[in-house]
């Protein structure tokens, strides 16, 4: 089998979570076990938990960086179609996409065209977002 033939096995990152913001945003729900992105074959799905949802095609990701400057909020934070979806304040990587997608915030639609999110190893998520 080629690689470029290879099956593709869909990956989950946990969304980054500071030890004490894990314990204050679960006391609201926020659950970090429910807070991931999962890069599929042709699908990215994001949830934090019932604060935040989202899914855009893969092909849809026009570029990836990571974030320099540590956010001091945590939580989901933005204003039109820009989205900061953190439980930590280091290891942001920011996902710009070619077309405006949705979004849910706390169950409301909104728009979404740039994603930052806090994950373990943002190299690798950027490296999975690569067509």
């Amino acid at each position: 089998m080629t690689p470029s033939s290879a099956p593709f096995t869909p990956t989950r990152f946990p969304i980054r979570f500071d030890p004490w913001y894990a314990v204050m945003s679960s006391a609201l729900f926020l659950s970090p076990a429910k807070s991931f992105v999962n890069v599929g074959h042709h699908q990215v799905d994001v949830r934090m938990a019932w604060g935040f949802r989202a899914s855009f095609p893969r092909s849809a990701v026009r570029a990836t960086s990571v974030v320099t400057s540590n956010p001091i909020s945590r939580g989901v934070h933005g204003f039109g179609g820009r989205w900061l979806v953190n439980g930590a304040g280091d290891r942001v990587l920011q996902v710009d996409l070619s077309l405006d997608g949705r979004a849910y915030v706390m169950g409301f639609p909104v728009s979404l065209r740039q994603l930052q999110v806090s994950v373990d190893d943002p190299a690798a998520l950027a490296a999975a977002l690569k067509p």
